[in-house]
């Protein structure tokens, strides 16, 4: 409420359109036989895999069939975005809620990035993954960008607020970070070290305070080693914590998650894990930016490790909503800047213990229904447009013959 080991070439045996597609976790999608005719099938089986968020599907050029732990993943991650964005006017009174806070903001969105990294492992930069990096992430930008302005002026009484595509506002920055994300991808695919790397930018970005508000720019930076492991990551390594022993283990581990952040909640200034500011810009000195990067960066990756082996393996009830995830991450975000706008926190009885209970099952329970196929089908023309108007008609070829020379 933030965001790589090309294989030996082998000998490839033809396939026909009507092939199954390769499982989900597969970092390369098959190329289809370009001299065959598509069939209704084949047709209907693109049609859905353009339905499918550019955010959640990673940009591939085949329907694969989609795989539960992730869907599940996604979706709890934003079950807890929604509620660490319902938590926060009740920091100020509730150290319990002050101590759920920051623990969650520890690894929720660093979940959320990873696995957007995880499926972006085949970007290439190719016309069919531009265009549609170009559809389902920059003018959703630019949409919810205008949207939320305008919503601000009215629900703010601020009818001088300036639209500034520039200035991401409340949870577009996210959009951005994954644009900027995506189109570096070929680069961290070729760098010896790209984790490493992409920590010590994070690094240096935490102490310049020089670097303004363009286009969130500290929280692309400082987000950034997230999105890079998950583009290192392979499904063996996500096997390692769906193991017995890591669920086990997880539940101590955030225990004390919990423990800490209760004895730091009064003494931590929370801002630090929105990674929007530098050290300096924080009222801290600079060498501590570099300090708290590497510590939060460790802290996060280990709560990101627990919270994966919590996450179910098999199909949920909640399963299929993981491919809206990005849907309710936007569209509830009017919600909650609107209960701070309309005061709806100054209901005392919000501010004790039944009041927070039911403020997080409100969170819960909004962001599941703004995931779900309805919400997606009436906010596709914002979130997935075609607009084939705007690109040339041998885009898809283009890359479909992009694709067959790779092979």
């Amino acid at each position: 409420m933030s965001r790589s080991r090309l294989p030996a070439q082998r000998p490839v045996t033809p396939r026909s359109v009507h092939a199954a597609p390769l499982p989900e976790l597969a970092s390369e999608p098959a190329a289809p036989r370009l001299e065959k005719p598509r069939t209704t099938h084949g047709r209907a089986a693109e049609r859905r895999n353009e339905q499918q968020p550019v955010a959640e599907r990673g940009d591939n050029q085949t329907a694969k069939p989609r795989d539960a732990f992730f869907d599940n993943a996604k979706y709890l991650a934003i079950v807890l975005v929604a509620m660490g964005h319902a938590w926060e006017p009740l920091r100020g009174d509730s150290r319990v809620a002050a101590a759920l806070y920051i623990t969650d903001y520890t690894f929720h969105m660093p979940a959320f990035i990873v696995i957007s990294g995880y499926f972006s492992r085949s970007f290439d930069a190719s016309p069919g993954r531009l265009r549609r990096l170009v559809t389902g992430v920059a003018v959703p930008y630019v949409t919810f960008e205008v949207a939320y302005t305008f919503f601000k002026r009215w629900a703010n009484d601020d009818p001088t607020y300036p639209i500034s595509l520039l200035d991401p506002w409340y949870l577009t920055w996210f959009l951005v970070a994954l644009f900027v994300w995506r189109l570096t991808t070929p680069l961290w695919k070729i760098v010896r070290r790209p984790v490493p790397l992409a920590l010590a930018i994070a690094l240096l970005a935490s102490v310049s305070p020089d670097i303004g508000d363009d286009l969130d720019l500290q929280r692309v930076l400082q987000f950034l080693p997230f999105f890079v492991l998950g583009l290192v990551l392979k499904p063996e390594h996500f096997q390692l914590v769906r193991r017995r022993e890591a669920r086990i283990l997880a539940a101590p581990v955030f225990a004390a998650a919990l423990l800490f952040a209760y004895w730091a909640a009064p003494r931590m200034n929370a801002a630090w894990f929105y990674r929007r500011d530098s050290a300096q810009e924080l009222g801290a000195p600079a060498w501590s930016g570099a300090v708290m990067t590497l510590a939060m960066f460790g802290c996060s990756v280990v709560l990101v490790a627990c919270f994966f082996a919590w996450v179910p393996r098999r199909k949920m009830w909640f399963t299929a909503l993981g491919a809206g995830t990005l849907y309710g991450y936007l569209l509830h975000g009017f919600v909650a800047k609107g209960s701070r706008f309309w005061d709806w926190y100054d209901l005392q009885w919000l501010h004790t213990p039944l009041g927070e209970i039911t403020v997080t099952l409100t969170a819960a329970a909004l962001i599941t229904s703004l995931c779900t196929p309805p919400v997606q089908r009436l906010f596709r023309f914002a979130m997935e447009p075609q607009m084939k108007w705007a690109f040339r008609r041998d885009a898809a070829r283009i890359a479909r013959g992009d694709s067959a020379r790779r092979v």
